[in-house]
């Protein structure tokens, strides 16, 4: 299951909804859950008091509520932590007092992040993993995709820094590698760390951190040295080529690159267009597509995993019934049954 925002968690915590939410795409076959988006222990990471923390009693209780179910159902879960940057409004979230932060600052009521706040952000990632270790979740997930702040340190359009975390690609991507090497630190070899990437942003879909294969390797490069276990490129529909002159997709070309194990993500089960992240305006409705184009990526090893997006939104039991060929039953994404489900 990819990750969604649903905002479900008055003042951080989450609510008997999300272990009802989690728990129904566990019993409906879900090998494996990353959750929506959980915000790390910073004053400006949240754009949103109803999006999720893991930082006190009351919201580790309720995660470990979470966990608990859909181990109970057999399935696995990993958190996904993420800080907003410069995607954070003025005043939003938690601690509306609370400058956004950025590699470099973007308004009046931004900062361009200091060496020290460098550090207490790394802090606060390695703090939140030991934290989700200690809870019970089975691996986490670093979101560095989508324009959020560990995306606007790699791109160069929001990175203007000349210090070493800016310039050449290679000092773009030192504050991801930074978090994932002291994730990994804290946590072991034996728990699994997946960094999600992206070449798009919200704020703009034609956006891309690398312009050919060698690029993309430069980019990655970092991420695997400093101890990722696995990839997960995001991309709003997984059959696009990624580069001229290959059918290959990111997910493709993020594998072939890096050898290591690769999520693919976009439109899986839906045709139209799709972004996975938060849900947004004027995607309310997508009409269900098939399978086969994937089940030939996947079976040529372009991927490893696939992970399911607004498909699961409207139909918590999409894995069973996709295996059981009950694809009839299928109904299509429309934004309106997030109500219910």
């Amino acid at each position: 299951m990819a990750p969604m925002t649903r905002r479900r968690s008055p003042g951080g915590v989450p609510s008997p909804d999300v272990v009802r939410y989690y728990r129904a795409r566990a019993a409906g076959g879900v090998g494996l859950i990353l959750t929506e988006g959980i915000a790390i222990d910073r004053p400006a990471a949240s754009f949103d008091s109803n999006v999720p923390v893991l930082d006190a009693s009351a919201s580790v209780a309720a995660w470990r509520d979470v966990v608990n179910a859909v181990h109970a159902e057999g399935g696995k879960i990993g958190a996904q932590f993420w800080h907003a940057g410069l995607q954070r409004a003025d005043g939003a979230g938690p601690h509306p007092k609370a400058p956004s932060e950025g590699p470099s600052k973007d308004g009046s009521h931004t900062v361009e992040m200091s060496d020290e706040d460098i550090a207490d952000t790394i802090e606060a990632f390695a703090k939140a993993a030991v934290t989700a270790q200690g809870v019970g979740f089975d691996a986490i997930e670093i979101h560095g995709a989508h324009g959020y702040l560990i995306d606007q340190f790699i791109w160069q359009s929001t990175n203007r820094r000349t210090d070493k975390y800016g310039g050449t690609s290679i000092e773009r991507m030192r504050f991801a590698a930074e978090i994932i090497r002291a994730v990994r630190e804290r946590v072991g070899p034996g728990f699994a760390i997946s960094f999600r990437f992206s070449q798009w942003k919200l704020q703009d879909y034609g956006a891309r951190i690398a312009q050919t294969p060698d690029e993309l390797e430069a980019v990655l490069a970092p991420i695997v040295d400093a101890g990722s276990d696995l990839l997960h490129p995001s991309t709003r529909r997984f059959w696009e080529p990624e580069f001229p002159n290959s059918d290959l997709g990111l997910a493709g070309w993020t594998r072939k690159l890096t050898g290591l194990p690769t999520i693919a993500v976009g439109s899986v089960g839906l045709s139209g267009g799709d972004v996975i992240g938060a849900i947004r305006e004027g995607e309310d409705f997508a009409s269900v597509a098939g399978l086969d184009a994937l089940e030939k990526r996947m079976s040529d090893g372009e991927f490893d995993l696939v992970a399911v997006g607004r498909a699961l939104l409207s139909n918590p039991a999409w894995p069973n019934l996709v295996k059981e060929g009950r694809h009839a039953e299928l109904r299509p994404f429309d934004k309106s049954l997030l109500a219910t489900l």
